[in-house]
């Protein structure tokens, strides 16, 4: 009796240190595509979210689904063309250039009506309709995208654009992050509001942005939000943000390492639930 009972507990034991291999698919815009391509974020990264979060949770493997510059509405418009596998989890970051680029938003009613991608709420519903025809069961966690301050591409200036501080187009980002949060609460799904996080508001993005005094000439490094409004010419002036300026981003926009250790950080804690 002592060795059935003997028996039993090592069979336990070595159940509750087999750990289930998982399944993950990021879906996402240049935040998730630059987890693979950090040369062109001009090496100031190592690596993505992706990657730190299954340094934490070996188990875990993830297929990037990321797409340099696409919206929410293009995921959607092309949701069958992505080559989309079944997952255990999806996470969906996107929103960013949905604002920046004067994507309707539309409604909550275009979510749950199913109206289509006309709009960033349609978008969604075609999107968590792709992952739910994939696996039903799989669990799917929304990520709002984060503050931005003036954003320049590293080895392209005339690719910039301001930050979140004010609207595009008569909308706010901060109207994108809280319909995404809507949306999960709605289909009861996890969500990681990193809009709202304090240590990722706009003051936190940059240690400061190089500009040049419009008086002296010189360049001086202004914290926000001194910034605001002032001039940078793309065709003459330096990389507004050096490797010093980098925080929470490296170019106003995309994470450094610090932004996406936090990233990891809080889908990890996510995951583990």
């Amino acid at each position: 009796m002592k060795k059935i009972i003997l028996f039993s507990l090592i069979l336990t034991l070595q159940y509750s240190f087999t750990q289930k291999e998982i399944s993950w698919v990021a879906i996402g815009d240049s935040i998730t595509y630059l987890n693979d391509h950090q040369d062109e974020a001009g090496n100031r990264i190592t690596k993505g979210y992706m990657t730190r979060v299954v340094e934490k949770l070996p188990n875990y493997h993830f297929t990037n689904k990321g797409f340099n510059g696409w919206t929410a509405i293009n995921i959607a418009a092309n949701i069958e063309k992505l080559g989309l596998q079944k997952a255990d989890i999806y996470t969906v970051f996107l929103g960013t250039n949905d604002w920046w680029g004067a994507k309707p938003l539309g409604s909550f009613e275009d979510y749950e009506n199913n109206k289509g991608a006309a709009t960033v709420y349609g978008a969604f519903r075609v999107i968590i309709n792709k992952l739910k025809q994939l696996n039903e069961n799989a669990k799917i966690v929304l990520i709002t995208p984060m503050q931005r301050v003036d954003f320049v591409h590293i080895s392209n200036y005339t690719n910039n654009a301001s930050g979140s501080y004010r609207a595009k187009n008569g909308q706010q980002l901060e109207d994108f992050a809280n319909a995404i949060v809507s949306i999960a609460k709605y289909e009861h799904l996890q969500v990681l509001d990193l809009y709202h996080k304090k240590e990722m508001e706009h003051s936190k993005l940059v240690h400061f942005k190089r500009l040049k005094d419009s008086l002296s000439g010189e360049y001086k490094n202004y914290k926000y939000p001194d910034f605001i409004d002032k001039s940078f010419d793309p065709s003459t002036d330096e990389y507004p943000y050096p490797v010093k300026a980098a925080n929470i981003t490296y170019d106003g926009l995309h994470p450094s390492d610090k932004g996406y250790e936090m990233i990891a950080k809080s889908l990890v804690k996510i995951f583990k639930k």
